[in-house]
């Protein structure tokens, strides 16, 4: 059996350049995070399954915000698909794959995207119909130059880089035709949550948009 929505992932990394990968332990402190960065444009947005309270962020969001995608990411069982899905996840997103989990997630009713570092991982996920895959963790695997170095014997993949990017090494791999869009959290850290600056974070939701190269931003 094969993956057969990786055209939906493509899709969905294709809404932003940015997807914010948020890590929250209080629904009620999600609400006017996601609102800020949603104002800034990003409308993807991956609530990691790291915390007891993620799952009822992800239903938060998903009912506050239709507008937006709220997706859970963190998948590393495949029970937790169900729950994600159940809460309101409109897409998924693994650090790696087991077996299992891809068994899983060939099955999953929302767009999966799977984690892979290595050559190797990313040509067993392409076997399964997986398309488009989660680059993890980018920086330390090898960063934009070993993406980049993908692109001939694999060209038919495209990839989300997540993993110690910040708004300057976001440029690198946006510039790779073989990057649809870069995870990351630069655009609202911790201290600007703590002091609910949400407008210098919607601010900074503007600018990751903005690094998207102008023959992607159509």
């Amino acid at each position: 059996m094969r993956y057969q929505q990786s055209e939906a992932t493509r899709a969905l990394m294709r809404l932003s350049p940015v997807i914010p990968v948020l890590t929250l332990a209080e629904p009620a402190a999600a609400l006017d995070l996601a609102g800020a960065l949603i104002a800034g444009g990003l409308r993807v947005l991956e609530i990691t399954l790291r915390t007891p309270g993620a799952l009822k962020v992800v239903a938060l969001l998903a009912k506050a915000y239709p507008e937006a995608r709220i997706g859970a990411g963190t998948i590393v069982e495949p029970d937790q698909i169900d729950a994600a899905i159940a809460a309101g996840a409109s897409f998924l997103v693994s650090p790696g794959m087991s077996p299992g989990l891809i068994k899983a997630a060939i099955r999953a009713p929302a767009p999966f995207l799977p984690g892979a570092s290595t050559a190797s991982e990313a040509m067993a996920l392409r076997e399964r119909g997986f398309s488009a895959l989660k680059f993890f963790p980018a920086e330390a695997a090898g960063g934009a130059k070993f993406l980049a170095s993908l692109k001939g014997p694999l060209p038919g993949l495209v990839f989300c880089p997540t993993g110690g990017v910040d708004a300057e090494k976001a440029k690198a791999y946006l510039q790779l035709d073989n990057v649809a869009c870069v995870g990351g959290s630069w655009m609202a850290p911790p201290e600007l949550i703590a002091a609910k600056d949400f407008a210098r974070i919607q601010s900074l939701s503007r600018a990751a948009c903005a690094l998207a190269p102008s023959a992607r931003t159509a």
